[in-house]
Parts: C-alpha cells; structure tokens; sequence
C-alpha cells in the first residue's frame, strides 16, 4: 500500500467512526464489541472487509440512521468520494 492509499484508509475509517461516535455513543461500543466477537476486528480493520461492517451497523441502526451514516460520511469525504478504493468501500456499504 503506497503513502496515498494508507492517508485514504485512514481518513475514510477515522471519518466512519467519527460519524458514528457522534450518533450515540453507547451504539459506537455496541458496533465495536459485536465486530470483535464475530469476526476478531475494529471498525478501523474493516476497510479489507466492508462486509463485515455493514452487517453490524445494519443490525444496530435503523434502516433510515444506517443510510444517513453512510450518507454523511459521503458528505464529509466529499473530496475524496472519487478515489477508487474509497468509492468501492463505499459501494459496498451501499448493497
């Protein structure tokens, strides 16, 4: 992973946890200790296996807060949102 790719990975997972932090924080630790018990990982892990994330976040939110996540997400990586890796993850959580 070049010095680009690894800045694009941590902003999109700081940014997904900073979103979420910012929803409730007791569903933050909820979506942290159900990624560790099912598949060993953090959110910040998850950028290899967005999959995994949008399980969990689709089984702690709502339909309509698990779109608005992901919608402001979108919004605040709106710089980036056309970087490849990004907008596959982002893909990915959309399914």
């Amino acid at each position: 992973m070049n010095f680009f790719e690894e800045q694009h990975r941590s902003a999109l997972m700081s940014c997904i946890e900073i979103v979420i932090m910012r929803r409730n924080g007791p569903n933050y630790h909820l979506v942290q200790t159900k990624l560790d018990s099912r598949y060993g990982c953090k959110i910040l892990d998850c950028y290899d296996h967005p999959g995994y994330l949008r399980t969990i976040l689709k089984e702690v939110y709502s339909e309509d807060d698990y779109n608005s996540i992901i919608d402001e997400v979108k919004l605040e990586l709106s710089d980036l949102i056309e970087v490849k890796e990004i907008a596959n993850f982002l893909k990915v959580m959309q399914s």
